[in-house]
């Protein structure tokens, strides 16, 4: 089984990226059970604008498109500027809006049968309605959403230090990161067991 992180850090590499610290706990749990896991930092990559698949003229996104069809387990982590998923989650949102015109051999959308989590970093507030947002779109897409499949670091209201800068709320970030770990495995194996069945007719 597969698990894909994609980081929509606004920070190329190799400048560190707090999302990934907090994305690498949930990964780390899911390896301990022997998901193979991998990362892709969408800002490194020229992602173009747009709502197809392959937008042309060097676009990387058909490449990342893949490793996410390739993976039974999404993971969207994405840091809170002024209080809403960053550009470049909102690019990769978009960028997906093509899934829901995809289908597979047995005519179901293409995300069918995947599960997708959240994770969330920020100096500030507004977790619970990135993690909504970001939630919701891949519901539509056709990703199944476990219940907890999420977790969250933010330093409260006000500006303030972020995630790597300071050791508050770690612990409960980190057992809230493995519980949705284990959630986002559970209903992968189950769906793996018992696929979506294809639509009626």
């Amino acid at each position: 089984m597969k698990a894909l992180a994609l980081n929509c850090t606004l920070k190329a590499s190799p400048e560190r990226s707090n999302t990934q610290v907090l994305a690498d706990i949930v990964l780390g749990a899911l390896e301990r059970e022997g998901v193979e896991t991998n990362t892709i930092r969408v800002v490194d990559h020229d992602v173009r604008p747009g709502v197809s698949s392959d937008e042309g003229n060097g676009d990387e996104w058909p490449a990342i498109r893949a490793e996410v069809l390739s993976a039974e387990i999404l993971i969207m982590a994405v840091p809170t500027w002024v209080g809403k998923p960053s550009s470049v989650a909102q690019r990769v949102i978009e960028r997906m809006d093509a899934l829901l015109s995809e289908t597979d051999e047995a005519g179901r959308p293409v995300a069918y049968n995947r599960v997708a989590g959240v994770v969330v970093t920020g100096n500030e507030d507004g977790a619970h309605h990135v993690i909504s947002e970001v939630g919701g779109s891949l519901s539509d897409f056709g990703f199944t959403i476990p219940g907890q499949a999420w977790t969250y670091w933010n330093k409260g209201p006000g500006p303030g230090p972020s995630y790597l800068d300071t050791d508050e709320g770690h612990d409960w970030s980190r057992s809230t990161g493995e519980a949705a770990a284990s959630n986002l495995l559970a209903v992968a194996r189950a769906l793996a067991a018992n696929p979506m069945p294809p639509p009626p007719g």
